[in-house]
């Protein structure tokens, strides 16, 4: 089942399969009329040129449609910023972007855990407002991506 395009509903872009499985967990016990995990770009530049070849025009005409771009931080600092540079202004209120400051691989062996329940622990923090997860050293670093995510998608997601 795919997302009502005319309601409000957000788009996940993972750069690669490991993300994926993050974000799949994220959404395992989720309203999936809200939510829909996209194909994989195979890469962070990857998904950033398909953020701005696909999604980007598409989202002028879905003026509901909120799109988060998870991706490997790579331990790059300015990897956020030039992201942030690359989405259009008249965008940049319904984008977000955030993962893991590494590889998810090292979270994963970090928290001896699936990136499914990676994913699951994630969305219960988003759910309660709790930082357990989030607040993990190779997450922090999307604390204010995160501020921003949650007032956008706590209310269509986790509503009940």
């Amino acid at each position: 089942m795919s997302v009502n395009r005319h309601k409000p509903h957000v788009l996940v872009l993972p750069e690669d399969d490991a993300n994926r499985q993050i974000a799949n967990g994220f959404i395992y016990d989720l309203d999936n009329r809200y939510i829909q995990v996209l194909p994989i770009a195979a890469g962070w530049t990857k998904a950033v040129d398909q953020f701005i070849n696909d999604h980007a025009p598409r989202m002028r005409q879905y003026p509901d449609r909120m799109m988060v771009l998870l991706i490997d931080f790579d331990n790059c600092k300015d990897r956020l910023s030039f992201i942030k540079r690359q989405i259009p202004k008249d965008l940049d209120h319904r984008v977000f972007v955030i993962g893991s400051w590494t590889a998810p691989e090292k979270l994963k062996n970090d928290m001896e855990t699936s990136f499914e329940k990676i994913g699951e622990s994630l969305a219960k923090d988003c759910s309660e407002d709790t930082n357990h997860t989030w607040g993990h050293t190779l997450l922090n670093h999307n604390k204010r991506e995160l501020t921003r995510l949650r007032l956008s998608v706590k209310p269509l997601l986790f509503a009940g």
